[in-house]
C-alpha cells in the first residue's frame, strides 16, 4: 500500500511540472502546421496564451495520480512476489529481468486506467481555439469545454471503445518503456549511490540523476509508439482517417518519411528528466515517510 501511495503523488507533482511542454509536444506529433518546437510554443502563446498550455490538465493531474500509484504500486508488489516465487524469499537483491519483467506487467496494467483520461488529454490539447478577451465575441467556439465534457462528447459520438481508440499502441509504449524505465532507474541508481558510499546529499542527487535519465531513456524508447497513438487518439475528430495501429504506422511513414515516428523525441526527453527527476524524488521521499507505518 506505501507504494500505492508514495506513487500516486509522484505522479501528481510530475504532471505539474511537465504539462506545458507534453502539450507542445502532443501538438507537434499531431499537426502539420507547425514547423517546430519553437514555432508551436509562440503560435500557442499568440492564439491561447499561457492558458493554452495547461488545457486538459484537470483529469490527468488526478488520474495519472492513480496510473502512477497503479504503476508503482503494481511493479513493487510484482517484484515482491516474483522475488519470493524464484528464490523462497521477497529479501534478495532481484535480478534485472526481475525488474524488467515487473515494469512490463505494470505498464500493461495501468493502461486500463489512463487510456480514457489519456485520450481526452490529446483531444483537448489538440484543440486551438483564439484566445478569449473580454471584446471578443463567442465565434470560434470549441468543441470540448472541458475534459468531462470531452469524455461524454467522444462516448456518445464514437461509441465506448471511442474511449479507447489507440489503446492498442499505448500498450505498446506503455509495456517497453515501463520495463525499461524500472531497469534504468535501478542501475543508473547502482551507479550514482554505491552501497558502500552512500551519504545523505549523494542519495539525493543519486535519486534525481538517476531518476531523470531514467525518463530520458524510457521515452527514447516510447516515442514511435507515442507518435502512432496521439494520431489514433485525435483521428475520428472529424472523420475516421486510420484504419488501425499498422495502417496508422505505413500511412504516417508514406506520407511524412520515418522521421515521423520521432517527432517530438527532443521535446520528450527535455521534459522526461525534470519531470522524472520530481517523480523519482517524491516517490522515494513519502515511501521512506510512510514505510514504518506501512503494514
Amino acid at each position: 500500500m506505501a507504494d500505492f501511495i508514495a506513487g500516486a503523488l509522484g505522479g501528481a507533482c510530475g504532471v505539474m511540472v511537465g504539462y506545458p511542454l507534453d502539450t507542445v509536444k502532443v501538438r507537434i506529433q499531431t499537426q502539420r502546421s507547425y514547423n517546430g518546437i519553437w514555432h508551436c510554443i509562440r503560435s500557442t502563446y499568440n492564439n491561447e496564451k499561457v492558458s493554452g498550455f495547461f488545457k486538459g490538465m484537470t483529469i490527468p493531474i488526478s488520474t495519472v495520480a492513480v496510473s502512477s500509484s497503479v504503476v508503482f504500486g503494481v511493479q513493487r508488489n510484482c517484484l515482491y512476489n516474483l522475488c519470493k516465487l524464484k528464490y523462497g524469499t521477497p529479501n534478495v537483491k532481484p535480478s534485472k529481468l526481475d525488474i524488467f519483467v515487473s515494469g512490463y506487467v505494470a505498464g500493461g496494467v495501468q493502461v486500463l486506467v489512463s487510456s480514457p483520461a489519456d485520450m481526452a488529454k490529446v483531444r483537448l490539447q489538440t484543440q486551438v481555439s483564439p484566445h478569449q478577451s473580454s471584446a471578443c465575441s463567442l465565434l470560434a467556439r470549441p468543441k470540448y469545454t472541458g475534459p468531462v465534457h470531452c469524455l461524454l462528447t467522444i462516448a456518445k459520438e464514437e461509441g465506448f471503445l471511442g474511449l479507447y481508440r489507440g489503446c492498442f499502441a499505448l500498450m505498446f509504449r506503455d509495456c517497453h518503456s515501463f520495463a525499461t524505465y524500472f531497469l534504468s532507474y535501478a542501475v543508473f541508481r547502482e551507479w550514482f549511490v554505491p552501497v558502500e558510499q552512500s551519504t545523505r546529499n549523494s542519495e539525493l542527487m543519486g535519486i534525481l540523476l538517476a531518476g531523470g535519465l531514467a525518463g530520458v531513456v524510457a521515452w527514447s524508447i516510447a516515442t514511435p509508439m507515442d507518435v502512432i497513438k496521439s494520431r489514433l487518439q485525435v483521428d475520428g475528430v472529424t472523420q475516421q482517417k486510420y484504419r488501425g495501429v499498422i495502417h496508422c504506422i505505413t500511412d504516417s511513414v508514406r506520407q511524412e518519411g520515418g522521421t515521423v515516428l520521432f517527432k517530438g523525441l527532443s521535446l520528450n526527453c527535455l521534459r522526461a528528466f525534470p519531470v522524472n527527476m520530481v517523480v523519482f524524488l517524491t516517490y522515494e521521499t513519502i515511501l521512506k515517510q510512510i514505510k514504518p507505518f506501512s503494514i
